[in-house]
């Protein structure tokens, strides 16, 4: 009898963890996870992203869910290990993904902007700092080490400029996010910083900064950046439908507009891993990878 007993209580125990499990199945089949690199506070990327995903969840017809994440390297192994499906990454993020996952990782959209993007290097105006040689013996902040636009371009260009980091500045600061970096000059725990053009241009216009005080000495020549990225074993056609979703958003659209100005962006365009080649280059160019 007892025999009997337990044989029904694992058969039963057996039948509800089966069915769990397809509940757990049909939840992953029905949810798109994203999250983005944090470029700037977490209050923030869900500020952005939210609309945008809303408007995702209406053309996919399954529930979108953003999680912000810590860092740049947990955005890259979120992707890589499949506990998120979609990723805003940075070029140079993108990069480090695709040599995580031996070229598993998918760009599918990014902005017109970042055809073309570009980094500036910010100081107070009463600095003396007027040119990068001017920076020589200086403290300096880059964003994240893993940021394209923060860190990898505008170290690249120094390099081209004969300037070496570690040798030639005083002292380098990582200050892990585009907004604290601006902060990081504001205060002046830093002589001069590096970052990404369209959130510098964000903050003088929501008057965030007084350019009286600290102002944009350069800009870099441009460079291919940030992009929406999927895992390939996505499913194709889901795949293509998070890509036509993107590529839709049409700035004519009133509702669609406001998406792209929270994302700082005129419009999503296609993109491919060769557009990223060149950002490659200069990270090894540059001892990064």
């Amino acid at each position: 009898m007892t025999c009997t007993f337990f044989s029904k209580f694992l058969t039963s125990a057996c039948a509800g963890l089966l069915a769990l499990s397809a509940f757990s199945a049909a939840q992953a089949q029905t949810t798109l996870r994203v999250t983005t690199i944090p470029e700037e506070a977490a209050t923030e990327q869900v500020r952005k992203f939210t609309p945008l995903a809303n408007y995702l969840e209406k053309q996919l017809g399954m529930k979108v869910q953003f999680t912000p994440v810590t860092d740049y390297p947990a955005a890259v192994e979120s992707l890589v290990n499949k506990k998120v499906d979609v990723v805003w990454f940075g070029g140079f993020t993108f990069v480090q993904a695709s040599i995580r996952s031996g070229g598993k990782v998918v760009p599918l959209a990014q902005r017109e902007e970042d055809t073309r993007f570009q980094s500036v290097f910010i100081a107070k105006t009463d600095s003396g700092i007027k040119t990068l040689a001017d920076m020589k013996g200086k403290q300096v902040s880059f964003g994240s080490q893993s940021s394209t636009s923060g860190h990898l371009m505008p170290r690249s260009f120094l390099l081209q400029a004969k300037i070496e980091p570690e040798k030639d500045f005083k002292r380098i600061a990582y200050s892990g996010a585009h907004d604290a970096t601006i902060a990081s000059v504001v205060s002046g725990k830093v002589d001069a910083a590096a970052l990404d053009i369209t959130v510098w241009k964000k903050f003088v216009a929501d008057n965030k900064v007084d350019t009286q005080a600290v102002n944009v000495f350069y800009t870099t020549p441009p460079y291919f950046n940030y992009n929406w990225s999927v895992h390939a074993d996505m499913p194709a056609d889901l795949r293509e439908k998070i890509k036509a979703a993107l590529l839709a958003l049409n700035p004519a659209n009133p509702e669609y507009a406001e998406i792209l100005k929270l994302n700082r962006a005129t419009r999503y365009v296609p993109t491919t891993p060769e557009n990223y080649k060149g950002l490659e280059s200069a990270a090894r160019s540059a001892g990064l990878l």
